[in-house]
């Protein structure tokens, strides 16, 4: 089974919140560059794969940014995860975090 998870944020930049995520899980986040996600942070380790992902993405126009979750216009940057399990102790640690509100769950 796989466990799916999205956080979300208006309070934290990327930048901030990768390094909330580096000192409060110890991660090693390194920074990607996709023509379709824009620029994201990732880190995967034995729980799993997380990414940082900023809402806003680079509009194909080059006026408009585009949103990455349009259902969510008010989040700034969101935090998604991906285990092989539920994993109880990283969403209790996460939910620590002041400004993360967890906004999506799905397991299949």
């Amino acid at each position: 089974m796989t466990d799916y998870d999205v956080y979300g944020t208006h309070t934290h930049t990327t930048s901030e919140l990768t390094r909330l995520l580096t000192g409060h899980l110890g991660l090693a986040f390194t920074e990607r560059n996709s023509d379709y996600r824009g620029v994201y942070q990732a880190a995967y380790d034995a729980r799993g794969r997380i990414e940082v992902q900023p809402n806003a993405l680079p509009g194909d126009a080059g006026d408009q940014d585009d949103l990455w979750w349009p259902e969510h216009p008010t989040v700034q940057v969101f935090l998604e995860i991906t285990t092989q399990h539920p994993d109880p102790t990283l969403h209790r640690r996460l939910g620590s975090l002041t400004g993360l509100v967890h906004l999506h769950h799905e397991a299949w």
